[in-house]
């Protein structure tokens, strides 16, 4: 199988070990290195997985990227968008896509997150992938 990640790079140092962490995971179940496209944040996620997934080259798309808490509302329009929109995409096109966003209060919380003493979202997004398109190629 092969897979898309996209990501967003608003937090450059917490992209690259959410990427590590699902690239290992993809690695780790034989499927290779997936293909990885960049955005600048979360917001332009949903976007992006829809065209990995209408492409018809991939069997799954990990989805990563880290929004943390401000003084504003921002951040609740950017989590629910980028939430919904990913769900969105793998509704209407079958291909499994993963949201593998931090949504976090502080930047202690996104490293303890993506590789530090808590679950590690970017290896968690690509389980999911990984299984939700083994259960899709079971069921054709």
């Amino acid at each position: 199988m092969t897979f898309a990640i996209v990501v967003g790079r608003f937090y450059e140092d917490l992209a690259e070990r959410l990427v590590d962490g699902a690239q290992e995971e993809l690695a780790a179940a034989g499927s290779g290195t997936a293909d990885v496209f960049d955005v600048p944040g979360a917001y332009e996620l949903p976007l992006a997985a829809s065209y990995a997934a209408d492409s018809g080259r991939y069997d799954g798309v990990v989805c990563l990227g880290a929004v943390i808490r401000g003084e504003t509302d921002h951040y609740d329009y950017v989590c629910g968008e980028a939430a919904r929109g990913i769900q969105d995409v793998q509704l209407r096109s079958g291909i499994p896509c993963a949201f593998g966003v931090l949504t976090v209060d502080t930047m202690e919380q996104a490293l303890e997150r993506s590789g530090g003493s808590k679950r590690h979202t970017g290896r968690d997004a690509a389980r999911a992938v990984l299984t939700m398109a083994a259960l899709r190629e079971r069921l054709r």
